[in-house]
């Protein structure tokens, strides 16, 4: 396998697994253990959240089993063709209301989605710790999603999270062959302004 150099370079000192940490799309279909998978969910159980409300919750299948199936046929024919390689596939989804610690007021959370990307970035930089990499997708039947995988009304489906080793690019259709390289971020001047938001 031919393993391209990462071109990325960061502006200000940070732990290199920020850099290391990408989304390829080529994965070997090498299956990975429980005891990986459970790391995984492990790292996104320690994210902040809002009151520690935890509102994440991962629904997984593993590579060779029927559920896999099924929430392979949730992603987009654009996705399926590379995501059918993967080791696991994991629907995270939200909760959005939460009891307030103390009482048992319930409350609709208005953080929920915030607080489950952090989980999700968790499990990600552990899946590249790990020696995988985690590919996060939007391209999927939320509804669906929801239905076939009986998700409570009050929760919210949020994407699908690919886990795979990485493989050679030649592994994937030629028209996926050029994004098979870590992409670059806009420079911190552009996302993080004192004071108050620019004008535009």
């Amino acid at each position: 396998m031919t393993i391209a150099v990462n071109p990325r370079q960061a502006e200000h000192p940070v732990d290199p697994i920020f850099i290391e940490r990408w989304s390829p799309r080529a994965f070997t279909g090498e299956e990975i253990s429980r005891a990986d998978l459970d790391t995984l969910f492990e790292a996104a159980r320690w994210a902040p959240s809002s009151y520690n409300s935890q509102p994440w919750r991962f629904l997984y299948a593993l590579r060779g089993t029927e559920a896999f199936v099924k929430f392979l046929g949730l992603l987009s024919t654009y996705n399926q063709q590379w995501a059918k390689n993967a080791a696991a596939l994991i629907v995270a989804v939200s909760a959005r209301t939460f009891v307030r610690p103390g009482t048992s007021e319930v409350l609709v959370s208005r953080s929920h989605a915030f607080d489950t990307g952090a989980a999700w970035a968790n499990l990600g930089l552990q899946a590249t710790r790990l020696g995988w990499h985690a590919h996060g997708i939007g391209g999927f039947d939320v509804e669906r999603a929801r239905v076939e995988l009986k998700v409570p009304d009050d929760f919210e489906v949020q994407a699908v999270i690919a886990i795979g080793r990485r493989g050679d690019k030649s592994i994937l259709p030629e028209n996926f062959h050029g994004g098979e390289t870590p992409n670059g971020r806009r420079p911190v001047k552009e996302t993080a302004f004192e004071g108050a938001f620019p004008a535009v």
